[in-house]
């Protein structure tokens, strides 16, 4: 693999960000700004593990609310979804009379 001068020059512009990044956070002004991140990032973590805690709850109220929705707005659509996943599942008895296949007899020999 060879280094070309676009790749050094990558390399050049990333280490001087990287000089000056540190250089600023050195200063007063650079602390206040990690502690502030520091702080966000925290309340950021806290907020989503809670999220994890009441994702459940979340879910469950959203399957009966959107149960109930669908019974109200669609009433026959409990049995229209039973009847497409049997056809689905080939479970049911109208679903296979597609699929019946007639012998044919056999030929005199």
């Amino acid at each position: 693999m060879s280094i070309n001068a676009k790749h050094l020059a990558t390399f050049i512009l990333g280490a001087a960000a990287g000089v000056a990044a540190h250089k600023y956070l050195q200063t007063e002004e650079g602390e206040k700004l990690l502690e502030d991140l520091k702080t966000k990032a925290n309340n950021l973590k806290a907020e989503a593990e809670g999220a994890i805690d009441k994702a459940p709850e979340y879910f469950e109220e959203l399957k009966t609310k959107g149960a109930e929705t669908l019974k109200g707005n669609f009433p026959d659509a409990e049995a229209f979804f039973k009847d497409l996943f049997e056809k689905f599942k080939g479970t049911k008895g109208t679903a296979s009379t597609e699929t019946d296949v007639t012998p044919t007899p056999d030929p005199i020999s």
